[in-house]
């Protein structure tokens, strides 16, 4: 939400400073994001002046070239070359001296300073327009009326518009903070509250609101009554579409928004300053004098105002002529019936709508317009009426119009405002500070309740209708804090806790995990689970959960898998050229069990692609590869207590020679390198290494593991090396599990620690160097022991797996 500090200053009868107003927003619940100069002009012509040209001579050199002296008004004369074939005598016109800045519109700013030109010195310059932010002519120097006085300040003449922007951080519930009257509301109460005495917010008068004829009746009808609760609507004739005058550009301009016509311009104006969005109907396209709230058939077509035709939903509440449809209510105008350069005669519309409703169409449509996101999160119904003499007001002046009939004001079963009763011991309770009953009285009437019931004991209060989201005592409770300040809360000299002991086996491990991941080089990212279902196979999107109310065309289904996500964030950095990345991730698949039946499955995903350590004067780099990912995944599996992995091949979405993951005889996950086609689709042409894990079975098997401690070994391990040649196409998995079914006790760790391939082996041939350590906790052993167990491993390789010895 963005806040004009001038704008603001409108309704207030206090003008703090700028700093000040930004404490207070932040105070109040107001977020102040961000504070920003606004200027319409840049530098807003700071340090320059009006002159006076005395004499213009040729230049000695140079034969475009004027040398000129021009009064300032400031001691001597300056003497300026100037360029423009457009400089002579007499003139007044703009100078910027030495030490003044220029913010050209094309360019950076420059700061005058003494120069030779051709030969000639020149003590500043003579200025263009585009040269000093005013336009963008720069056919030659800007001349002056002949009356302006030398050493004028050229902002007083041109009076450039400066201003302050707020961008607010606005929770959803707060849209009373989505105008300047509802901000200068809060400004108000806080500043009554804090600065003991009672200030005011100054509210635009309407007392000069009158019907000046008849000539344009309107007829106004609701048919839907639970999707518009409200409508009201007034005529004005002899409207004339022009330029908005400068007062009212600038404001727009202040908070981002353009400036299109008067009669638009108005529209938009009203709205950021009551947050009522109105809307402006060519009344002769307004058939039988006629304005209908109510929904058309489904798949109905309609053409709105950006000239696209749109298939309507039976939901979607429509403003319709006596034959037609004219605008999809409360989100976007339709393209005949829209305010044109030849309009005249124009219906207002001020309006409430269903909040969910007009959310649900501004979604479906893709029409997120600021009255959409007004009516979304609810408007104040109460004001209509006055919003509505507001604008028109406004039109009939700007405009030069005439308002030609009675406002028509529809509104079935009016509601009355409702009911919250406090009491102080909760107020206390909930806050934690003893608040004089005057004192909550006090606060609650600055923000506009009604206080219906004093008691001893209990606040009855009635909740204005520009606040729908209050509607228990906490509410009230949050909005007393808000203006009293959350700083005012007293902090207690004790705190007194129960501490709860829990099993957070999850949580332990997640840091456990991230803290090891963390200190190896990889980085948590966390990406969005609602996706793109082009990133998909027909099988994955078979069981896959998709949006109905999708934010974005492509942001469509519920991931099925967590490869995709993080593909993406792999092509975004790869796109800045930063090529070697380790990522971790926790996160949740979704797929469709039956209907209305949906199943979430968390899951833990390693990628890795580029380099896993960069290189170095003294090492070459490491590349991410299998047996990165799988250390990785072992040291894990060690963190958690899941003892030695195993991998098997096994199929899996998206990835190439995979390999599930097995943890015992449970399968937890899979790895390996992901198919180049499926890296095509994100654009990805260097290798990426992945895995994935279950992260429920990862916590299940963890829970089971008990820690136990035992006496360090007397006795010194033994170590042995064996060569093997073995079939190329042999695994090394292999080998550890033919050795691993011996079961030999003292066999303590085996490893591979050489890998040998070459023709002169023999053809299909590899040799595979594997290291044995033994130990026996009870004595030392002989060398008859140690050989007797290296004789049954090699015959074991021998016979098994068709392994030579080498000798």
């Amino acid at each position: 939400m963005t806040i004009s500090y001038n704008w603001l200053l409108d309704y207030l009868p206090v003008q703090p400073d700028p700093e000040r107003l930004s404490r207070i927003l932040t105070s109040i619940g107001l977020e102040v994001e961000s504070m920003e100069l606004f200027e319409t002009v840049p530098g807003s012509l700071a340090g320059l002046v009006i002159g006076e040209v005395l004499t213009c001579e040729q230049h000695p050199n140079a034969d475009k070239l004027r040398i000129t002296t021009v009064n300032t008004g400031q001691g001597e004369p300056l003497k300026i070359v100037c360029g423009a074939p457009n400089v002579a005598v007499g003139q007044k016109v703009v100078v910027a001296p030495v030490g003044a800045t220029i913010h050209p519109v094309n360019g950076s700013p420059v700061t005058m300073k003494t120069a030779k030109i051709r030969g000639e010195e020149s003590q500043g310059m003579i200025c263009a327009e585009d040269e000093i932010g005013l336009g963008s002519s720069h056919d030659g120097i800007v001349v002056l009326p002949a009356d302006l006085k030398p050493g004028t300040p050229a902002a007083q003449h041109f009076k450039p518009y400066r201003d302050h922007v707020y961008e607010i951080g606005l929770t959803p519930n707060r849209m009373d903070a989505m105008s300047h009257l509802g901000v200068a509301r809060d400004v108000c109460a806080y500043l009554t509250h804090h600065d003991k005495k009672e200030v005011k917010v100054k509210q635009p008068s309407v007392n000069g609101f009158k019907v000046h004829d008849q000539s344009l009746p309107i007829s106004i009808k609701i048919e839907n009554p639970a999707a518009c609760r409200r409508f009201s609507g007034v005529t004005i004739n002899n409207i004339r579409v022009a330029p908005s005058p400068q007062w009212l550009k600038d404001r727009l301009l202040s908070i981002g928004v353009r400036p299109i016509s008067n009669i638009v311009d108005i529209t938009n104006f009203v709205l950021h300053e009551t947050g009522q969005p109105l809307h402006a109907y060519d009344y002769d396209a307004v058939k039988g004098q006629e304005a209908i709230a109510r929904n058309l058939p489904a798949d109905t077509k309609f053409t709105t105002l950006d000239g696209k035709e749109r298939s309507l939903a039976a939901d979607d509440l429509m403003i319709c002529n006596a034959e037609e449809g004219m605008c999809i209510a409360g989100v976007f105008g339709g393209a005949r019936s829209g305010v044109t350069e030849t309009t005249t005669r124009i219906f207002l519309e001020s309006a409430w709508f269903q909040p969910t409703a007009i959310r649900r169409t501004s979604f479906r449509h893709g029409l997120r317009t600021d009255a959409a996101s007004r009516f979304e999160k609810g408007t104040d119904i109460s004001q209509t009426v006055q919003v509505l003499k507001r604008a028109a007001l406004l039109m009939a002046e700007l405009g030069g119009g005439t308002i030609s009939s009675d406002i028509v004001d529809v509104y079935p079963g009016a509601e009355n405002k409702k009911e919250v009763a406090l009491k102080y011991h909760y107020l206390k309770k909930l806050s934690g500070k003893n608040y004089h009953p005057d004192t909550v009285k006090k606060i609650l009437e600055s923000l506009g309740f009604e206080v219906i019931k004093d008691g001893i004991d209990e606040l009855r209060v009635a909740v204005p209708f520009s606040k729908p989201d209050i509607s228990l005592p906490a509410d009230v409770v949050e909005e007393i804090l808000r203006i009293d300040g959350l700083d005012n809360v007293d902090i207690p000299t004790n705190i007194n806790i129960s501490p709860a002991v829990e099993k957070d086996t999850d949580g332990r491990l997640r840091d456990k995990f991230a803290g090891l991941l963390a200190g190896s080089g990889f980085r948590e990212i966390l990406t969005n689970s609602i996706s793109n279902s082009a990133w998909y196979t027909g099988e994955q999107l078979s069981t896959a959960v998709h949006m109905l109310n999708n934010l974005s065309a492509e942001l469509n289904v519920l991931r099925p898998a967590m490869l995709e996500t993080g593909l993406a964030v792999i092509a975004h950095n790869l796109n800045r050229r930063n090529n070697d990345l380790l990522f971790f991730e926790w996160g949740k698949t979704y797929h469709s069990k039956a209907a209305g039946k949906y199943d979430e499955a968390p899951r833990f995903c390693l990628y890795l692609t580029g380099d896993y350590r960069s290189g170095d004067w003294r090492s070459k780099a490491v590349p991410a590869d299998f047996f990165v990912l799988k250390g990785v995944l072992e040291k894990l599996a060690a963190a958690a207590g899941l003892g030695t992995l195993g991998f098997v091949p096994g199929e899996a979405p998206g990835l190439t020679q995979s390999l599930h993951i097995q943890a015992g005889k449970q399968t937890i996950g899979f790895a390996g390198p992901v198919a180049a086609l499926r890296a095509s689709t994100f654009d990805i042409r260097q290798p990426v290494w992945y895995a994935e894990l279950d992260w429920s079975a990862v916590l299940a098997l963890a829970e089971k593991n008990h820690i136990s401690f035992r006496e360090l070994p007397r006795q010194q391990p033994v170590q042995r090396d064996l060569a093997l040649l073995v079939g190329k196409d042999l695994p090394y998995g292999s080998i550890e599990t033919t050795v691993k079914k011996l079961s030999i006790p003292r066999l303590k760790k085996l490893s591979l620690f050489d890998l040998f391939e070459s023709d002169k082996l023999g053809a299909g041939k590899k040799s595979v160097a594997v290291s044995f350590t033994f130990l026996d906790e009870e004595k030392t052993m002989t060398d008859k022991d140690i050989d007797g167990m290296m004789q049954k491993i090699m015959r074991s390789l021998e016979n098994e797996l068709g392994a030579e010895i080498r000798k």
